[in-house]
């Protein structure tokens, strides 16, 4: 038996004879002997508030106090100040209409529009003629089971009708191409990243009492500016290429990333390469529908002089992406708590994730230019060399290369 439910059941084989005082300071009894964090677990034992056993805790202390002038001070059953909600019959009908969620938006209530803290609720409820504090609202909140709550993640909206066949489709093509010793790559941008002496998310050894610090606001420093980084994740092999980009992040810039991993990697694991097969979400700068991706990859085949095979993910289904979890999630584990004060940090903290498994990255600074908005004619797309897949052609493609 624990020491919790151990006192639970003393507790409860006695009380029926024990006036006020005695209770409280047998409670204070068995706290003392438990030691640091005996209040807690007495009160979670026998649901008596901590401030009881406080209060038995100095009567413990105060032993000249004699029993007879304590005794003059134990109420009767039934003593002592009554409950707010006992005098208030209303008091808790108002609150609950405060707070009840189905009051979002209705004309009718007074806080539709305002942050419903213990302090605000309370305000209003003195407005409507109630005596009550924050930490009395507080208190009636917990008896209605109310509790603070963030938001969780759990509504995806809609899934397109097609989306286990594509991940499917993806999953075929890319056991075929392995099977072949044909290079498949996952593709991706990952979070823009400010730089400087700002905050990074996460923890990291330090001796103690000397935090990094870090500036208070996030404001883009106009010297600095950001890094675009974006990754290349080679799946048979468990390795990855990142070029860090210092301009815009577009498809000119993404393609241009493949490209530099090919040449540094790629090329010399794959020389007798008769395709690329590359996998990758269907939004942002390597979106099905950009038409600048398909004309930078119809250079790119032209330069290697090999087919390109796309598939895309289905719509809302990009955290899927082998990169994400395969590569991008063990690089923002190895840089948490470390500000990135420059891009040269940043290179070098992406080239140095590694794990257990075997991941390895290289990571290479891109100070090229890549200007945003470019438009691509009609004519021009049209001499892109593109067969698409009669199951899903926006999603499925193979951009062959173009000798002429």
């Amino acid at each position: 038996m624990t020491d919790e439910s151990a006192i639970a059941k003393r507790y409860e084989l006695i009380a029926w004879m024990l006036n006020e005082r005695q209770k409280r300071i047998f409670l204070a009894a068995e706290a003392q002997l438990l030691g640091y964090g005996g209040v807690s677990a007495v009160s979670r034992a026998t649901g008596v508030t901590r401030p009881v056993i406080h209060a038995g805790l100095k009567n413990l202390a105060n032993r000249e106090c004699t029993a007879e002038a304590e005794m003059q001070r134990i109420r009767k059953l039934g003593g002592g100040r009554k409950k707010a909600v006992t005098q208030d019959k209303t008091l808790l009908f108002d609150l609950e209409k405060l707070v009840e969620p189905t009051t979002r938006g209705d004309p009718e209530s007074p806080l539709r529009c305002t942050c419903k803290s213990t302090r605000t609720l309370a305000e209003e409820l003195k407005r409507q003629g109630h005596a009550t504090s924050h930490r009395m609202v507080a208190a009636l909140l917990h008896e209605l089971d109310y509790s603070l709550q963030g938001n969780m993640k759990t509504l995806e909206g809609a899934q397109h009708e097609d989306r286990d066949k594509q991940f499917a489709y993806i999953s075929m093509e890319v056991s075929k191409r392995l099977a072949q010793g044909d290079p498949v790559i996952s593709v991706d941008t990952k979070k823009k990243e400010l730089i400087g002496e700002f905050r990074n998310n996460g923890r990291t050894c330090r001796p103690q009492g000397t935090p990094e610090k870090v500036k208070v606001h996030d404001f883009v420093d106009s010297q600095l500016g950001r890094a675009n980084p974006y990754g290349v994740y080679d799946i048979g092999r468990n390795e990855g290429w990142v070029g860090v980009g210092t301009d815009h992040d577009t498809a000119s810039f993404a393609v241009e990333t493949i490209r530099r991993w090919w040449r540094a990697m790629g090329s010399k694991t794959y020389p007798a390469a008769k395709e690329l097969m590359i996998t990758t979400d269907g939004g942002g700068s390597n979106g099905s529908r950009v038409r600048l991706w398909k004309v930078e990859l119809q250079r790119l085949a032209n330069e290697l002089g090999i087919p390109i095979t796309v598939c895309h993910l289905p719509p809302g289904t990009s955290k899927w992406n082998k990169i994400e979890h395969r590569m991008f999630s063990y690089i923002s584990m190895n840089w948490r708590g470390q500000p990135l004060v420059s891009h040269e940090v940043i290179v070098n903290l992406i080239a140095a994730t590694k794990t257990s498994t075997g991941l390895r990255v290289k990571a290479e600074l891109d100070t090229d230019q890549y200007p945003a908005g470019i438009k691509i004619t009609d004519e021009e797309f049209a001499r892109v060399l593109i067969v698409r897949n009669e199951f899903h052609g926006e999603w499925n493609y193979k951009i062959s290369p173009n000798i002429n």
